[in-house]
């Protein structure tokens, strides 16, 4: 940040990891150096559920005030009121923002052509044309290195694993996201239960869907005279106004041969897949019921074969307003 290197004889304090040709000038720059060797971070977080540490105090001050909220450094820019954590933040807010807020970074690569606001964003992608990997992992035994740093984070969660956070006492330990979620909602997952009628589900979002039973539906009736027709949405509203009363039927199918009409064009479009070989293959056909379970209002079970014999009809609910003599009348018997 502005100052001149210094001579190689001043720096008398060398790394004394093998492979490793650091030296600096002052002990504490070697002492934060040796913690990216061997691990330790010496000032930690108090923050209560922090659990970050630092290898110099002064990444440990600038770090408290992500707490706290305070930033004591504001712009120097006179209708600018933002304020920063540090310095050196500051006065690349101001560069960038006030002096040359037309300053971009150019990827110089063939055919690239990508630009960026930060010299770092530009360095970091640059790395992917020159296929270099500066952020190695430092976990023993592990080779890996990734081109940019929020790989290399993202990689080590893979060291560091995802620790149970529903019970202190759990041990478990998953090695992606995915196989955490899963020990939650097995082990730990809490009984979804409705506050009005008591009914357990087994995740929150059938329970949510459930609720909507519970709720007060909003009922469009018709304003014509002597029609006390009701529908629960406007569509179904809509299209009995125009065929029952309007008597329109605008949207007519230009299938050769068809002719048929609708009064919405969203029936139209729903009609228009019976000509389609292809979504017609896809369309499940649904099981026929005999006349008897229609006029009564039974539906079988799917997996029960509906029989058509006088012994069944008996045992067939039938509804208050159909007569059963009827019924039975219309039920052909084999």
């Amino acid at each position: 940040m502005g100052e001149k290197a210094l001579p190689a004889v001043y720096k008398k304090y060398i790394c004394s990891f093998p492979e490793c040709s650091a030296s600096y000038n002052k002990t504490w720059k070697l002492q934060a150096h040796l913690c990216k060797h061997t691990g330790e971070r010496p000032f930690p977080c108090t923050v209560e559920g922090c659990g970050k540490g630092f290898v110099t105090l002064f990444h440990l001050t600038r770090h408290t005030m992500t707490h706290t909220g305070e930033k004591p450094c504001k712009c120097e820019a006179p209708d600018c009121d933002l304020s920063f954590t540090t310095m050196g933040n500051m006065r690349r807010h101001h560069q960038r923002a006030h002096l040359s807020p037309s300053l971009i970074y150019m990827c110089y690569f063939a055919d690239c052509g990508k630009t960026f606001k930060k010299h770092n964003q530009l360095k970091i992608h640059q790395y992917i044309h020159t296929n270099q990997h500066p952020y190695k992992c430092t976990n023993e035994g592990c080779d890996k290195s990734f081109s940019s740093p929020s790989r290399l984070k993202r990689h080590e969660k893979v060291h560091a694993g995802y620790p149970c956070q529903k019970d202190s006492t759990c041990p478990f330990v998953g090695k992606t996201w995915t196989e955490y979620m899963k020990h939650v909602a097995t082990i730990h997952s809490e009984p979804a239960i409705c506050d009005v009628c008591n009914r357990t589900f087994k995740k929150k979002t059938h329970l949510k869907d459930h609720k909507k039973t519970h709720e007060e539906r909003i009922v469009y009736r018709c304003p014509r005279e002597d029609c006390d027709r009701t529908y629960t949405k406007k569509f179904a509203l809509q299209s009995h106004i125009l065929s029952f009363h309007e008597e329109l039927r605008p949207f007519a199918c230009e299938h050769l041969g068809c002719g048929k009409t609708f009064t919405m064009k969203q029936s139209l479009d729903r009609h228009a897949n019976t000509h389609d070989p292809e979504k017609k293959k896809m369309k499940k056909p649904r099981p026929k019921r005999s006349l008897a379970s229609r006029l009564s209002g039974y539906k079988p079970k799917k997996s029960t074969k509906t029989s058509k014999s006088v012994s069944d009809v008996g045992n067939l609910p039938l509804c208050d307003p159909l007569d059963p003599a009827k019924a039975m009348q219309n039920l052909s018997i084999k």
